[in-house]
C-alpha cells in the first residue's frame, strides 16, 4: 500500500518528468515526402537526431537537450531563490529554507554543466585515439 500512495502523491512529478525526457525527441522527428511522388514512392523517415549515427552522436545530442532545457529552468531556481530571500524579512527557519534552496540549484547547475563538460572532454578524448 505505501508504493501506491507514493504513485499517488508523485504522480504529476512522474508524468512531467517523462514528459520532459520525451519532448527533444517528438519535437524533432521530422517526415520528408518528396514534393512530387511517384503513385508507388515509399515515405521517406529521416533520423531526427542529425548526430545521432553513433553512441558518442547521441550522447552529445541529449546533453545538448538536457542543457537546452537545464538552462532556463535554472534561471527560473535562482530568481525563486532569490523571491525566497526577499519574502523571508529575517526569520531564520525562512531564511534556512532560502539558503538550502539556493545551494541545491547551484548544486544541480554545476552538475548539469559538469555532466556536459566532462561528456565533451570523453569525446575529445575517443576521437583522439
Amino acid at each position: 500500500m505505501n508504493k501506491m500512495n507514493y504513485l499517488k502523491k508523485n504522480l504529476l512529478k512522474i508524468v512531467l518528468v517523462a514528459f520532459v525526457l520525451a519532448l527533444p525527441v517528438l519535437s524533432l522527428a521530422q517526415i520528408i515526402t518528396d514534393p512530387n511522388p511517384p503513385p508507388t514512392a515509399p515515405v521517406k523517415i529521416v533520423n531526427p537526431l542529425k548526430n545521432a549515427e553513433t553512441i558518442n552522436g547521441l550522447i552529445k545530442t541529449i546533453l545538448e537537450g538536457v542543457i537546452k532545457i537545464g538552462i532556463p529552468i535554472i534561471a527560473l531556481a535562482i530568481i525563486y531563490c532569490g523571491f525566497l530571500f526577499v519574502s523571508a524579512r529575517g526569520k531564520p527557519e525562512s531564511l534556512k529554507k532560502a539558503k538550502d534552496t539556493l545551494i541545491y540549484t547551484l548544486i544541480g547547475a554545476a552538475i548539469l554543466l559538469g555532466s556536459w563538460a566532462i561528456a565533451q572532454l570523453i569525446s575529445e578524448t575517443v576521437l583522439a585515439l
